[in-house]
């Protein structure tokens, strides 16, 4: 049985797994596709603008190629659209053959430790979307008045938030950082940012370029004990078999900075290896003073990996700012199956699947994070979501797609506009974009970005209402 001409199919997200989707989508051969993309922000590009840090615009440039992807005729952006609250499963079936679902890893793990939600104590996710604008984040009180700060985990993200508190006003003024963040950071008082991994140098998830960037930093001192820096024999045999020759490279750098720190600056970001928080302490005010932390020892596990286990001996770190970064984490979304363990909606290759009997739903896939994991780098979601579009086009070309009772592509636009939602198109996020790129031209920055719908919405009815004549 041949595909359904034209495939409708609906992406809901916008980020680089949802983007990655629509590319492979539009560049099967032979296939006549007609593709919607669901935003629940007013801005397209997912983490490409709320979690990439705003220091790396080289990395945010991947949202050039996704550009002309949304400007395709076979595209129509709908942001400021959020699925449960605009658009439910039943609306998607009856408008859409398939649905593909990339919303991504929307919250973060927890430490499991006591003291984690005292005041001061933060999940790195929201310290990220706020200094990114993140609309939802905007207001966030992020307590800068502190002198040190302890960042929880050996990830790029640890990293990212640990570079952004080691910032000077000129770095932080060369990015695309919102004007609260800039001058909150810039009025900070920390002058003490350490990084806890509970594993040794060969286990730590950061990137050695990530790496190399904190030796760099203009106004702090990167310091690693190099009692730290050496490898167990564990790490060192697992280094020496390793197949990845930049594990080593990464290992011999870290070696290296321990042995050979760089001058005292305005602050110092201690990087510590086989030391893991045992408990938050509150302060007089009730606030978090200082973690606890154990010193630990890497010991084998049954499946061939390395653990860390306490070591016995304690040690107290005052820090008045505490951020978690040990994973993102997905949520569940309404009508689909959701692994509660694993965060992740039950699938096999993208195909989301009944857990009680392992068979497919019908017309409904996942692709990024929401698939596997909050695992791997933005180009990783590309041959992740080349294996889900794979699969729906090949249940298209079986027959195995229920035909939506209502395809008409106008359906949807008279669908929101009756429940009252002022959607953003394709054309309104260009205009967004030009705005936001010629504010930032005149202060020497990328961009000025919005950061809450109403002045966006302000701003799109200035640009079109028309220029009196005098």
């Amino acid at each position: 049985m041949s595909s359904p001409r034209p495939l409708r199919v609906a992406i809901i997200g916008s980020g680089p797994a949802a983007m990655y989707t629509l590319e492979h989508l539009l560049a099967e051969p032979g296939l006549d596709v007609s593709a919607d993309v669901f935003e629940r922000l007013f801005t397209p590009y997912g983490l490409v603008r709320a979690g990439v840090a705003p220091d790396h615009q080289k990395i945010k440039a991947v949202t050039r190629a996704f550009e002309p992807l949304l400007h395709d005729p076979r595209v129509r952006l709908f942001a400021s659209v959020e699925y449960g609250r605009d658009l439910a499963l039943d609306d998607l079936r009856r408008h859409y053959h398939a649905a593909c679902f990339a919303t991504g890893a929307q919250t973060d793990r927890r430490m499991g430790i006591p003291g984690e939600d005292l005041p001061g104590s933060l999940p790195a996710t929201a310290f990220v979307a706020w200094y990114n604008g993140h609309p939802d984040y905007c207001t966030l009180a992020v307590d800068l008045e502190q002198e040190a700060a302890v960042i929880v985990g050996m990830g790029n993200v640890a990293i990212d938030v640990a570079r952004i508190l080691c910032l000077t006003p000129d770095e932080l003024r060369r990015t695309d950082m919102p004007a609260y963040a800039i001058e909150a950071l810039e009025a900070s008082r920390i002058r003490e940012v350490h990084v806890l991994g509970r594993r040794g140098p060969a286990q730590a998830a950061f990137t050695t370029p990530e790496l190399k960037e904190l030796t760099t930093l203009e106004g702090a001192t990167l310091r690693i004990r190099p009692e730290e820096a050496a490898l167990d024999p564990l790490s060192a045999a697992e280094v020496e078999r390793s197949a990845d020759r930049t594990l080593a490279r990464k290992v011999q750098l870290i070696q290296e900075i321990a042995a050979s720190p760089g001058p005292p600056r305005s602050r110092t970001l201690h990087l510590r290896f086989c030391i893991a928080p045992l408990e938050l302490l509150p302060g007089p005010g009730g606030a978090v003073a200082a973690v606890r932390c154990t010193r630990t020892r890497l010991v084998a596990t049954p499946s061939g990996g390395i653990a860390a286990e306490p070591a016995g001996e304690e040690e107290v770190i005052p820090a008045g700012l505490v951020f978690r970064s040990v994973g993102y984490r997905g949520l569940p979304l309404p009508g689909l199956p959701f692994d509660d363990r694993l965060g992740v909606v039950p699938n096999r290759a993208g195909r989301v699947i009944d857990p009680a009997t392992g068979a497919p739903l019908p017309g409904c896939y996942v692709a990024g994070w929401l698939k596997r994991g909050p695992t791997g780098v933005i180009g990783t979601n590309k041959p992740d979501a080349a294996e889900t579009v794979r699969c729906l086009v090949e249940d298209a070309a079986a027959g195995r797609l229920p035909a939506p009772p209502e395809p008409d592509p106008g359906a949807v636009p008279d669908l929101l506009a009756a429940r009252g939602v002022r959607w953003l198109t394709c054309a309104d996020w260009q205009r967004i974009d030009r705005l936001e790129r010629e504010a930032g031209a005149r202060e020497g920055r990328p961009r000025v970005k919005f950061t809450s719908l109403d002045a966006v919405l302000a701003a799109l009815e200035q640009a079109e209402a028309p220029t009196s004549a005098h």
